[in-house]
């Protein structure tokens, strides 16, 4: 807990059990072995058997290693000290530090382990299989084991599975639950009226699956290493590495070994470097490398600020006489006003024991900066249409993320000089469904056909060093994905109107049920979400209820049950611009809103020791990495990066 405040989880949890691994299978690289090892490899050989000694190490590090990132007590004079915002030349602490990177490349390099990343890589080998050709495929995911950051309702629908993995029932893909009833209603605060899903709207769920979404992708993730993919947990991608010509070169992960001021430990580390023909950007909802190469390549020029919702989750075993395997159910409505965008799910999973998936979602374009995503959430429990199902129940898992919401106005440019952009990264979620896993995966292997064909051709003539695979987005707009996505598109911009979600409502009853989506225009969004936000003299503070501790819970005992863990001695990977910012403009004109919209308490503004005035706290080890600080911020000063590769939450099927 930092100095004065009262909203970390306590960093003891990071130099417990400093004898073995940390919680969720994550331990400290050991530079020295790492160094030792790494030398042995010559520059000709594998680099896979390097990689392969360097996850034994993570897993098999001596012991005063980890005790040496624990005893830093060096005072942090700024908030932000990350090298991106001060720079390490600059610095005489840096000084003599060895910056040199170990090298390798692959054919193809992908970053994130989802849905995207892992369809993309398996098809990838599937192709090269097919064809008896050697490709070597490297990937990259920040969570210290696949799946363990990856959230999601999750209602499936299987089409793309069908289409990468025919045969997937008999290879054991954990769908167990196959959805057998629709509800959908509106709330007001006291009850609950019954919508009819019509035939051929987009929330109809027949044929679809009840998953736990973590479980999914640990599934993917097992075939697509039993297909020969380098699959690397717990390396978070943290550069973008480009060619003279301008070309995308590859990846470097992020260094270790850093002390929270900012100053070198003696275990530092360097990161790796990846390079590749084609690097694959698979980060999910606002990657903070895609964010850059929107920049450099100028790939939003031509589409629409993209919008998002945060999106909050519970894990519940239940009484089982309430117990309803393949029920799903959303509501619009209470606790959020119309102008609010926002609704609910309550999923009946059939896992072995009664257990529900529930969950709010507020869309991030909202304008009133009282409001509270988490307690709004923890207030709906409280509905009597929903409350019955949760009493005598306990929670088991709690976690929060991102979503796209923009829709197909939102979508960039997705391919550039040697890579591209797949999944939830460009935002290919089809909002109305709630659905974004089918797209993203087709998007994957939609992009490993097109770069496995410029691979092989021995006739290719490249621009660039990095190839530029334009046939991707070609053939995405070709596919049923673009077509379902253009479908859609004006429904969730239609909840701006003066009616507000129930103009929405209207508007697809009209126009997406009668039309399909043919008709003759195209509705725009008002612009980016942090531009919403109204300042605090303009609105009502919000007062919301006490939790009781059996339906509702407070906010950290909530996060400590995401299982997040980063290691406390590290530069806070939330990285500030202006310091000066969050206090004279966030505090002073919006009455603080990071405090309220972020949904594990990493921001915190504490009163100074003189009385007058107050300070922000970052609480950098709550972080369960859903990018809601990024999108929100009214003033863009928070600038989110990866932290320590293996560092976050540790999800068990979320």
């Amino acid at each position: 807990m930092g100095r004065g405040g009262t909203g970390a989880l306590p960093p003891a949890a990071d130099c417990a059990g400093a004898a073995g691994p940390r919680a969720g299978g994550r331990a400290p690289r050991g530079s020295w072995a790492a160094a030792m090892l790494l030398s042995r490899c010559p520059s000709s050989s594998r680099a896979r058997q390097c990689f392969h000694a360097l996850k034994l190490i993570k897993r098999e590090c001596l012991p005063s290693l980890h005790i040496a990132r624990c005893v830093s007590t060096a005072s942090v004079p700024r908030i932000t000290t990350h090298y991106t915002i001060h720079p390490r030349d600059k610095d005489k602490r840096w000084e003599g530090v060895n910056m040199e990177r170990f090298a390798e490349e692959a054919d193809v390099v992908i970053v994130g382990a989802g849905p995207a990343g892992l369809s993309a890589a398996i098809r990838l080998k599937q192709l090269a299989a097919e064809h008896s050709k050697e490709i070597r495929v490297c990937l990259v995911e920040k969570a210290s084991q696949i799946g363990a950051h990856t959230l999601s309702g999750a209602c499936l629908e299987p089409r793309s599975l069908q289409e990468l993995f025919p045969d997937w029932k008999e290879r054991g893909a954990p769908l167990n639950t196959p959805v057998t009833e629709d509800k959908f209603g509106i709330l007001t605060k006291k009850y609950r009226i019954p919508v009819p899903i019509l035939p051929g709207l987009p929330m109809v769920n027949h044929g679809n699956y009840i998953v736990r979404l973590g479980h999914f992708v640990s599934w993917l993730g097992e075939q697509a290493e039993a297909l020969g993919v380098e699959v690397y947990p717990g390396y978070a991608a943290a550069e973008v590495l480009f060619h003279e010509d301008g070309s995308v070169k590859g990846i470097a992960t992020n260094d270790v070994g850093i002390q929270k001021d900012g100053a070198p430990k003696a275990t530092f580390e360097r990161g790796l470097e990846l390079h590749a023909k084609v690097t694959v950007f698979a980060e999910g909802c606002h990657g903070h490398l895609a964010k850059q190469l929107y920049k450099k390549y100028n790939l939003r020029e031509k589409c629409q600020p993209q919008s998002y919702g945060i999106g909050l989750k519970e894990l519940w075993t239940i009484d089982e006489k309430k117990w309803k395997p393949g029920r799903v159910e959303h509501t619009v409505g209470w606790p959020l006003d119309r102008h609010t965008y926002g609704g609910s799910f309550l999923y009946h999973l059939n896992e072995g024991e009664p257990l529900v998936a529930l969950g709010f979602v507020v869309g991030l374009d909202y304008q009133n900066p009282y409001l509270n995503p988490f307690r709004e959430f923890q207030r709906w429990k409280h509905h009597p249409s929903v409350q019955p199902t949760l009493e005598g129940g306990t929670r088991i898992a709690y976690g929060a993320r991102a979503l796209n919401e923009g829709g197909f106005q939102s979508i960039p440019k997705l391919t550039f000089p040697g890579g591209l952009l797949i999944g939830c990264s460009p935002g290919l979620m089809n909002v109305p469904k709630i659905k974004g896993t089918h797209t993203a995966m087709k998007s994957g292997m939609l992009a490993s056909e097109a770069i496995f064909s410029q691979l092989i051709n021995e006739n290719l003539q490249s621009k660039t060093i990095g190839l530029d695979v334009q046939e991707y987005e070609e053939n995405l707009k070709k596919s049923w994905v673009w077509k379902e996505l253009y479908a859609v598109r004006n429904i969730r911009p239609s909840c701006h109107s003066i009616l507000g979600v129930y103009g929405g409502m209207i508007y697809t009853g009209i126009f997406y049920w009668i039309l399909r989506g043919m008709e003759p225009w195209t509705l725009k969004h008002p612009g980016p979400d942090f531009a919403q936000l109204k300042p605090a003299k303009d609105c009502t503070p919000i007062e919301y209820p006490k939790p009781d501790g059996k339906i509702s819970f407070d906010l950290l005992s909530s996060v400590a049950l995401s299982g997040t863990n980063h290691e406390h001695d590290q530069p806070a990977h939330l990285t500030l611009k202006d310091d000066s910012i969050p206090v004279n403009r966030n505090l002073a004109v919006f009455d603080g809103p990071e405090q309220r919209f972020c949904p594990a308490g990493v921001y915190e503004y504490i009163p100074l020791e003189t009385g007058e005035g107050s300070r922000l706290q970052i609480n950098a080890q709550n972080c369960v990495h859903c990018k809601t600080c990024d999108i929100k911020d009214p003033s863009q000063n928070i600038n989110w990066v990866v932290p320590e590769g293996g560092g976050g939450p540790a999800y068990n099927g979320m």
